[in-house]
């Protein structure tokens, strides 16, 4: 059996992190505790790195940590910005346009907005000479003993270390190892997400726009930012979630958007050609009473999932992962006890974005044709001088 640092009692030498997942809140936690001098080993069940994903916004708590954490020098050059967003017809005929300026006074200059690839690829060069990472592998088994955890590896290696951190998703294998099976604590909210990177740049819709259709129960976004830039993201109630997975994105997001035209049309013809780029799942929370047991702690998606809807998820990642180094450091001889700490400080904005998600659904998937011209009014009306700034100050009561 390997030892992960020293492994043993508390204050007798380095102490060692075994981290589960290579992913934004993995990668984050494995930064900021190399950082405060911890032996850290980050496993990843994928073979190899991935990358694309839909777009991310860093802003608020999110920003700050990002900042903490020495990666706004990295991430500054691959910020997107702030681009025109326009509202179409369902055959892509424009409805109105809100121009970047709206959404930049509202949101202000302490934030960016990134590809989740470019913001996972700036996290793995700032770890990869720092930490051990091992791809391919994932947790078989996990016990605990006076002096740490011992974690077995899917390829039969034994590793002991001070601490286990799940970072491990929304279907997390240390969630289910140590906590219990994944129904007890994932909430189905009954939408299906599809994301996935344009490898060509979409033909009709213009340079620089993020063109979106909402209609009853579903919304479809394409957004044309340049060669290597371009994305499409599709959101859509759904009555049975594992029907849906079992056809796949291909068949799937045809089925619910295929009467769709322009951007739409082209971004469904690229995704046949090649679905192995898309995200697609179903849209569910994970709610548990405590995110941590022993040395054994949960983060990011494995221990709340915020979803898409409140579009806060790699924030509170990179937040997470920074306090957590914080409670841990100001609890040098108790981990059971920083963990508790950490999370005490975490939840409460944890279950605000979960709130804020949940009240969010009728935004991308609204109930009826009424919440769809109910909605647009809005988005007419935040253009409106008077109305601007009280969007603005909700937004940043949003992000304090």
């Amino acid at each position: 059996m390997a030892d992960i640092g020293n492994a043993g009692p508390q204050g007798s030498g380095t102490r060692g992190a075994l981290v589960v997942g290579a992913g934004i809140a993995g990668l984050a936690a494995a930064l900021r505790l190399h950082q405060q001098g911890w032996d850290v080993v980050v496993i990843e069940r994928a073979p190899a790195r991935r990358s694309g994903g839909y777009l991310v916004n860093l802003h608020g708590p999110g920003y700050a940590a990002a900042e903490r954490l020495g990666l706004l020098p990295a991430l500054t050059p691959r910020d997107i910005g702030f681009f025109t967003s326009v509202l179409v017809h369902a055959d892509g005929r424009e409805k109105f346009r809100i121009p970047a300026a709206v959404t930049e006074a509202a949101v202000g200059n302490r934030a960016l907005s990134l590809f989740r690839g470019d913001l996972e690829s700036t996290l793995y060069d700032a770890v990869a000479d720092l930490v051990a990472i091992r791809f391919g592998t994932t947790v078989a088994a996990v016990a605990e003993n006076s002096g740490g955890v011992v974690a077995t590896l899917s390829d039969g290696t034994r590793l002991a270390a001070d601490l286990l951190v799940g970072a491990d998703g929304v279907h997390s294998r240390v969630r289910e190892l140590v906590f219990g099976a994944e129904p007890e604590y994932f909430v189905d909210l009954g939408h299906m997400v599809g994301a996935f990177p344009l490898h060509t740049v979409p033909e009709h819709v213009p340079a620089g726009v993020g063109t979106t259709f909402i209609g009853p129960g579903r919304t479809a976004a394409v957004m044309n930012l340049g060669p290597q830039r371009s994305s499409a993201f599709f959101t859509y109630r759904c009555p049975n979630s594992q029907a849906e997975l079992a056809l796949g994105p291909t068949a799937a997001l045809t089925a619910a958007f295929g009467d769709l035209g322009r951007g739409v049309a082209d971004a469904l013809r690229e995704l046949e050609a090649d679905p192995a780029v898309a995200y697609f799942d179903s849209v569910g929370q994970i709610v548990m009473d405590r995110w941590s047991s022993g040395r054994v702690v949960l983060l990011g998606d494995a221990a709340w999932c915020v979803t898409v809807f409140a579009g806060y998820g790699a924030a509170l990642a990179l937040d997470g992962a920074d306090r957590l180094g914080t409670a841990l450091a100001a609890h040098q001889a108790d981990i059971p006890a920083a963990l508790d700490s950490w999370e005490r400080s975490l939840r409460p904005e944890v279950d605000k974005r979960q709130a804020l998600a949940r009240k969010g659904m009728v935004r991308f998937a609204p109930p009826s044709r009424a919440h769809v011209w109910a909605g647009e009014l809005m988005l007419r009306a935040i253009q409106l001088p008077g109305l601007r700034g009280l969007v603005q100050r909700s937004i940043q009561r949003a992000n304090n």
